[in-house]
């Protein structure tokens, strides 16, 4: 891996870092894999801070200008994002995850305050869990005297909000949650720290977090500079497990002209269908009688067990033919369950697995299909 240039030539935010950074990520360092007490395996070289080529051979700093690359990055990893007056990202402002494992917030110019940019060098802060045990925020000013000097330790021992033991065989690790940091254990040696470890999947930590984690170590480490931090799990509602992380990053020496970055990370996994509010989750394909989850739309009003199709149909159903006492129903083949068409998990079915018929409620369960637990159709 060639030297890290301390400065990039590019001297517009983001943008320190490009998308082929994503494709040379190693196993984390930034979060631990959920078995109690296990780490992630040591990571591979980090990528370069505002690099260009390819994942396979040496990149060099980026000399393009800086407006071409940055609609270029931007248009690759999806919609840039604002935030509200005060700086503070809201969920839903945020575009639905497309497969890209973070969007550009504020056109990724961080938004720090006047008082977080005249933090002394090695000042760091974690906010105190609310009142639902969840972790509010992180900041600090990275140098050399932030990074660890000792080995990691256990952090086995902490349970965030949300936190569950799900396995996976596709999943990198198989577990699907790790106990991440919010800032990263390579850049300030915190560890069992609850106010600083969130649930968040797998992905979340490799694809989302790591690279920006390692751009922001690469660069201290390249030149002895500062950098601010700051990192905010963002929840929906009274819901235990975040949606994802805001990252925000500036070199402070030179004024973000090494590394600045202002992104929202996804805490998904593709293939799983988590349950925000609870930590659940199985796998997308069967995805349909989740749990509710908080500030989600409630289902509709549900017929009683005996109720005839006619009367399901004026609960929830979008027709039914006229005279023959059959409603349309939406069936996941392979979990056998059916539902009503306005019923939230229709969504999160996968279309291999979704067929749309018109029937009465009796046959499809003759036929071996269970009523969606969800909309009770």
């Amino acid at each position: 891996m060639p030297q890290r240039s301390p400065q990039q030539e590019n001297h517009t935010p983001v943008i320190g870092i490009a998308l082929t950074l994503l494709l040379s990520i190693a196993l984390a360092t930034g979060c631990s894999a959920s078995t109690a007490g296990n780490e992630a395996p040591p990571g591979e070289p980090t990528p370069e801070l505002a690099s260009t080529g390819t994942p396979d051979g040496p990149q060099e700093p980026q000399s393009a200008p800086a407006e071409d690359t940055n609609q270029q990055e931007t248009e690759a990893v999806g919609e840039n994002r604002p935030v509200t007056d005060d700086g503070v990202l809201s969920y839903r402002d945020v575009p639905a995850f497309e497969g890209n494992p973070y969007v550009y917030v504020n056109d990724g110019e961080p938004t720090f305050t006047d008082e977080q940019r005249a933090a002394e060098p090695g000042h760091e802060h974690y906010g105190e869990l609310d009142e639902l045990g969840r972790c509010t925020a992180a900041f600090a000013v990275v140098g050399s005297e932030t990074q660890p000097t000792e080995k990691r330790g256990s952090i086995g021992e902490i349970r965030p909000s949300g936190w569950q033991m799900a396995k996976y065989d596709f999943v990198e690790g198989k577990y699907l949650f790790n106990r991440c940091h919010l800032l990263g254990y390579q850049l300030t040696g915190e560890n069992a720290n609850p106010q600083n470890l969130i649930t968040g999947t797998r992905y979340l930590n490799i694809q989302g977090m790591l690279p920006f984690e390692n751009a922001v170590a690469d660069y201290v480490d390249a030149t002895g500079n500062h950098v601010l931090m700051a990192v905010t799990p963002i929840f929906e509602g009274d819901e235990l497990v975040a949606r994802g992380v805001h990252m925000m990053a500036e070199s402070v020496e030179d004024g973000g002209e090494g590394v600045a970055f202002n992104v929202f990370c996804y805490n998904v996994q593709p293939g799983v269908v988590i349950d925000y509010g609870t930590g659940e989750s199985m796998l997308e394909e069967d995805a349909t009688p989740l749990p509710d989850v908080s500030g989600a739309e409630s289902a509709p009003d549900t017929a009683s067990e005996g109720a005839g199709a006619g009367e399901a149909s004026e609960k929830g159903a979008t027709g039914s033919a006229e005279g023959k006492g059959t409603t349309e129903y939406v069936l996941n083949t392979n979990s056998k369950k059916f539902h009503l068409p306005s019923c939230s998990s229709v969504d999160q079915m996968s279309p291999k697995n979704r067929e749309d018929v018109e029937d009465t409620r009796e046959n499809l369960i003759a036929k071996g299909y269970d009523p969606c637990k969800r909309c009770n159709p």
